[in-house]
């Protein structure tokens, strides 16, 4: 059975390893800290989940989540990465991470700053426009009629495919959004970001609300540059 490697495993990283134990994957959890730190979560977890370094997560990972704050990106081991699908969730918030010239001018994405660190790796960007409870609220086994989707992007299309069957074991569909360079249609401040899961006024709550593909589709298609969708 494949293992996921976490590297980091706050709100969505903790989310996605629960999602991938109850779907019979094992998991191998870290985060910036020390494994001990850990601890507590390998064991609610259960017998298929252990803790690590990032180091350790990324070689024991046959695909590896690097779920951290953004301005951290360039800590992410690269070597034991090499060959590696990496899924990436990060988000880009200036308040945080500090001004990225790169991504203030659009010239290029939070994904692409990644993949740039880790040339040998294969991103696909998955589940940084979602929150945490939305993704554990919103999980339903194949063929529900109430099944949501979840936009991925990536340059290499074994890869999307591989993301694909994995987010289906975890309960969702996928959409499809391009190659990395048009990652930005699900970042922050867009029609598909996390919004489109809480659904309209919020109404859906920490539940959330389904979101089938049409509906992600055109949140997609809706997507405007910040420059774009600034006042003029």
């Amino acid at each position: 059975m494949t293992t996921i490697g976490l590297i980091g495993s706050g709100s969505i990283g903790s989310t996605v390893a629960r999602l991938a134990v109850t779907a019979g994957y094992d998991v191998v959890l870290s985060n910036s800290r020390a494994p001990e730190t850990l601890a507590e979560l390998a064991a609610e977890l259960g017998p298929k989940a252990r803790a690590s370094t990032p180091t350790g997560a990324a070689e024991a990972g046959d695909l590896v989540v690097v779920t951290i704050p953004l301005r951290a990106y360039r800590s992410v081991p690269v070597q034991p990465l090499a060959g590696k699908i990496v899924l990436d969730t990060n988000n880009y918030y200036p308040q945080r991470d500090g001004q990225i010239a790169e991504l203030d001018d659009e010239s290029t994405t939070n994904s692409e700053l990644l993949q740039a660190h880790l040339p040998d790796s294969k991103v696909v960007k998955i589940f940084n426009n979602i929150y945490f409870k939305h993704l554990l609220s919103l999980a339903r086994p194949a063929q529900a009629a109430d099944r949501s989707s979840l936009a991925i992007a990536g340059d290499d299309a074994g890869a999307k495919a591989t993301v694909t069957a994995f987010l289906d074991d975890l309960g969702y569909d996928t959409v499809d959004a391009g190659p990395l360079a048009e990652g930005w249609r699900f970042q922050r401040d867009t029609a598909a970001y996390g919004g489109v899961y809480f659904g309209p006024g919020g109404a859906g709550g920490d539940a959330g609300v389904p979101v089938d593909a049409a509906t992600l589709r055109a949140a997609l298609a809706a997507a405007r540059r910040y420059a774009d969708a600034s006042p003029s």
